[in-house]
This record gives C-alpha cells, sequence and structure tokens, in this order.
C-alpha cells in the first residue's frame, strides 16, 4: 500500500515489489525490479568482495617486509578511518541504499584492523628488545579495536535497513519527477556527515603521496591494496549511478540526494591512479640504480 510515496508494512512481497527479485528483497530490502536495478545490485557486492580483499595483500606485504610503520603515513590511515566513519553514520541518516551501509560497516571494521597492525609494528620496531611484551601488545591492540566496534551505530541499526515493508530510498520518493525533494532534518546531517566523509577520502591521499615521494620509494605498500580499491570504488560508484530513482522521484533529485558519496568513491581514484604512477615511477628508478650497480661492480675482486 503507497502513502505519501512510502510503502506501507501492508501487503506481501508480490504487491510491495511487483516483479521484483525476491532475494533481494528478502537480503537487502531492496527492490530491484529489472536489469538495472540487478546490476546496481551485483556491482554493489562486487565492490564489498574488492574491498574485503584489498587488505589482504598489505597485511602480507607488512609481515613480509615489517617496515609498515614506515612504508603507511599515520594520517592516510587516520583520515581513511575518519572518513570511512563519517560514511557509515552518514549512509545510516542520510537512508542511503543497504549495501551502501554494509560496505560502510566493513570499511570501519578492515580500517581498524590496518591501524593495529600499523600500530603493532610501530612498537615493535622502537623496541625490539622487548618482543614478549611487544606481542602482549599487539594481541592487546588488535582485541581492543575489535571490541570497540560493538557499540557503532551502523551495528546495531541494520534492522531498521532492512524493512518489513519496502523503504530502501522511499523515504527520497516526490510526486513531481522534476522536483528536488525537501531535505528533512535527518536526511541534513546525514548528507552533511557524507559530505565530510568524500572530504576526508580526498585528503587522506595526500599524506601517503608525500610519504611516497618522500621516500623516493614505494616498498613495505602493496600495489594491489590501491588497485583493489580503485576497482572496488568504480564499481561502488557505478553501483549508485545504475539504482533505478524511487517511483516519483527524478534522476537529478536522485543524483543530489547520493552527491557525497559519489563524490567520496569516485573523486578519489584520480588521487589513487596518481599513487598507482608512484609504484610504476620508484619502481622503474630501483631497477634503474640496480642494474647500474650490477654494470660498475668488477667481475674479480682486487
Amino acid at each position: 500500500m503507497m502513502t505519501d510515496g512510502v510503502l506501507t508494512q501492508e501487503g506481501n512481497f508480490t504487491s510491495l515489489c511487483p516483479n521484483g527479485s525476491k532475494w533481494v528483497w528478502e537480503g537487502f530490502g531492496e527492490c530491484a525490479q529489472d536489469a538495472r536495478d540487478m546490476a546496481s545490485v551485483y556491482l554493489g557486492l562486487l565492490s564489498i568482495l574488492c574491498f574485503m580483499v584489498s587488505s589482504l595483500p598489505q597485511y602480507y606485504s607488512s609481515c613480509k617486509t615489517g617496515n609498515m610503520d614506515s612504508a603507511l603515513s599515520i594520517w592516510f590511515l587516520l583520515l581513511w578511518l575518519g572518513g570511512d566513519t563519517c560514511n557509515l553514520v552518514g549512509s545510516f541518516l542520510a537512508d542511503q541504499l543497504p549495501l551502501q551501509t554494509y560496505t560502510a560497516v566493513y570499511y570501519v571494521i578492515a580500517d581498524l584492523a590496518m591501524l593495529a597492525m600499523y600500530l603493532y609494528y610501530k612498537i615493535l620496531n622502537k623496541m625490539l628488545d622487548s618482543r614478549r611484551v611487544l606481542h602482549v601488545v599487539g594481541v592487546a591492540c588488535v582485541l581492543g579495536f575489535t571490541t570497540g566496534l560493538a557499540p557503532l551505530p551502523g551495528l546495531g541499526a541494520q534492522h531498521e535497513v532492512v524493512p518489513s515493508g519496502f523503504r530502501g530510498r522511499a523515504l527520497l520518493s516526490t510526486s513531481d519527477v522534476s522536483h528536488i525533494k525537501t531535505f528533512t532534518t535527518k536526511e541534513i546531517i546525514g548528507f552533511s556527515i557524507g559530505s565530510v566523509s568524500s572530504v576526508l577520502y580526498l585528503f587522506s591521499r595526500l599524506p601517503q603521496m608525500y610519504t611516497n615521494f618522500k621516500r623516493k620509494s614505494t616498498e613495505g605498500v602493496s600495489f594491489f591494496l590501491f588497485a583493489l580499491v580503485i576497482l572496488g570504488n568504480s564499481m561502488y560508484g557505478l553501483s549508485v549511478l545504475l539504482k533505478n530513482p524511487d517511483e516519483g522521484q527524478g534522476e537529478k533529485s536522485y543524483m543530489i540526494h547520493h552527491l557525497p558519496w559519489l563524490i567520496g568513491s569516485l573523486g578519489t581514484l584520480s588521487l589513487d591512479l596518481i599513487i598507482c604512477f608512484q609504484f610504476l615511477i620508484y619502481r622503474k628508478a630501483k631497477l634503474e640504480v640496480d642494474g647500474g650497480r650490477g654494470e660498475t661492480t668488477p667481475l674479480i675482486g682486487s
């Protein structure tokens, strides 16, 4: 039943989401009725997969080299965590797509795990003589960050994201397709926090770019971390763009309500590409230096 553009809880799946995908409805609370909606869902799921595995190469590189504290910028990690936290809170308050909220929850978990590993190697490399104490501190940091995830608002509020009746983006529906719906107080707060998130995402890359430039090296930083983040952000942005606006809502209104999240995902691609370019430059420079040393090294020692 439709009331002021919002579907109520009355009726079954067929009446609330005619011709829709039942597994998408039951799993994510979204009404995917055509190929465009399904493409949005699949891209969203693939983006989550990319972000899930993106941290693994960095974990491996850090364990192999042991110089994570010098390879990665602490400001890069902190700004990234701040952006993901604002993204989570903003997605929840601005009533974004359920997949956006689920992805934001994983962002925060992955950031906290990487920050915990950074602190572990930071302490480990400063106090090599106290290995037993350091391992205890490292485990305590990981357990502390993991335990701290419990009060996250997004985790406790997921029951509101998956509705018994169709919500999705129903709160953004309008009767005039060309009209941009006025933001509610909750949406204004969420939009503002989402805007802060996009700014933090953009600024988070700058410290890492400077660290790479200062060291003239990307050793200890995983190339696949940024490659998979680029792929994940591309799919995330496309999943938002492909989603059909709700009935009665125009494309313009939909784009404006999702603008901070689009900037946060697609806007960081150019900076991530610059970091990938740094990998190529410094790798080439290292090969030239190594090659030059090999040519000048005497074949027979004097």
